[in-house]
């Protein structure tokens, strides 16, 4: 339990780390290197176009995680009571989280990075946050590449280029043709593809689980769920000013979730 404890204070940090780096690295590198085309309008400039896209990324990403925090899902502590309390709390639809020490109505997992469980109240935002995290180290990936092809010469036409740049990079670290700056963009690359393949991965399994009905939680516990149309999972999850929230982050307006706290 002290370990769990211990992860749930390192992986926020760890995460904050990462996006902390990612904003240096996109403003004092990418960034310079892309106002350099002089060939460029100074409208629609590369580097205005790719500011622009990066904070729309960024801040959804952001601004998700922090909602993910401040939307936590309620601690149903009456259900811990006599059996009467238990009673009014399905068992399918809670769960006792060790590492908050909390009851959560239809829990889905604690998200460690996050440092908060996922239920009801927060799986909007976390999906959200999953989704642009994932875009946005992908992309900052792509950008990455773009500026190693450009300081080292390096073509990735080549399927295999990705592959072997990392163990390439590396001796020619050693060798002093790579600079220090040059060998820690090259292992952000791999880093933003890891990270984004897993937010991805995240994502699309739980979008799966929303459109089925079910949680995380249900899934390990083999609790049956009653069967429903998937639109209405989703309405109950995203809420119908969908296209809102998919834009700007925001709590769960207009969603089923919403609805039934504020009766």
């Amino acid at each position: 339990m002290l370990a769990l404890r211990l992860l749930n204070v390192v992986a926020p940090a760890y995460f904050l780390c990462i996006a902390l780096v990612t904003f240096v690295l996109q403003l004092f590198l990418f960034l310079p290197s892309m106002r350099e085309d002089p060939a460029a309008a100074r409208l629609f400039s590369p580097a205005l176009l790719h500011g622009a896209l990066f904070l729309f990324l960024s801040a959804n990403a952001l601004g998700n995680y922090v909602l993910v925090i401040q939307n936590s899902p309620d601690d149903l502590g009456a259900c811990q009571g006599t059996s009467a309390r238990r009673a009014a709390c399905p068992p399918p639809s809670t769960h006792f989280c060790r590492v908050c020490a909390r009851v959560t109505l239809r829990h889905d997992h604690h998200c460690f990075f996050t440092g908060n469980c996922i239920g009801s109240r927060n799986m909007r935002n976390f999906v959200l946050f999953c989704l642009y995290t994932s875009l946005a180290c992908l992309y900052s990936m792509v950008a990455g590449v773009a500026y190693i092809s450009a300081v080292l010469s390096i073509s990735f036409a080549h399927p295999l280029a990705f592959l072997t740049l990392l163990p390439t990079s590396i001796s020619q670290f050693f060798s002093g043709a790579v600079l220090g700056s040059e060998m820690f963009v090259i292992l952000m690359l791999y880093l933003w593809f890891a990270i984004g393949l897993a937010c991805a991965g995240f994502c699309c399994h739980q979008l799966l689980l929303i459109l089925r009905g079910q949680t995380r939680h249900q899934v390990r516990k083999g609790v049956a769920v009653r069967a429903r149309p998937w639109r209405k999972n989703l309405q109950e999850v995203f809420g119908k000013r969908w296209l809102l929230g998919l834009l700007v982050p925001m709590f769960n307006v207009g969603s089923e979730s919403a609805k039934q706290r504020d009766k």
